[in-house]
């Protein structure tokens, strides 16, 4: 009876310890989305991802071919689609992307450029749990080649242009008073 009772008083020990970090953590995070996260948790959950993708997916080779039209497609795309919360520079420094937790990753920055093109393709195919990622992909074959343009785009952030960023600014979602003001200044200058 003793010998069951030791692996149990273990198990209950780790559990309580568990249990005691993790009160811990939600009182003195409060579980604020406005805060960043310590370079302990970032490292944890960077981990946590890398596990999360099989190696299947993560040597998945991009099946579009590198060009200035793929890039193009994939700024597009990009533009009105992610830039929302990543930016149009890729940095996550936006409105919506600083409300997240975690923030939105630079995409610019070693850490995202060193993943594998399957694992970027991954990430926006499938989004991930606890951020604020959406789950992108349709399961049809001309969303997964967005998908791929996106990926050789994101590949293309680190050297974007001030032409291109023009571009992306053309093509950002417009908010309905936007447009409105838009029209208003029209029939202004139309003097109607």
């Amino acid at each position: 009876m003793r010998a069951l009772l030791r692996p149990v008083a273990i198990v209950l020990s780790f559990v309580a310890v568990a249990a005691a970090l993790g009160l811990a953590y939600v009182r003195t995070t409060g579980l604020r989305a406005d805060t960043a996260p310590g370079a302990a948790e970032a490292r944890a959950a960077r981990m946590v991802r890398a596990l999360s993708i099989t190696a299947e997916h993560r040597n998945r080779r991009n099946p579009v071919p590198a060009s200035p039209a793929a890039v193009s497609s994939g700024l597009e795309h990009f533009a009105d689609h992610c830039a929302s919360c990543h930016g149009n520079d890729g940095s996550g420094d936006t409105q919506y992307g600083r409300g997240l937790y975690p923030r939105p990753l630079d995409l610019r920055a070693a850490a995202t450029q060193q993943l594998t093109d399957g694992e970027l393709f991954y990430v926006i195919e499938h989004g991930i749990r606890f951020t604020g990622m959406p789950a992108f992909g349709t399961g049809e074959t001309n969303g997964e080649e967005d998908t791929w343009h996106l990926v050789h785009f994101i590949r293309h952030l680190p050297r974007l242009t001030e032409s291109e960023r023009e571009r992306m600014n053309e093509l950002n979602p417009r908010s309905v008073e936007d447009v409105r003001q838009q029209l208003e200044e029209e029939r202004f200058l139309k003097g109607l």
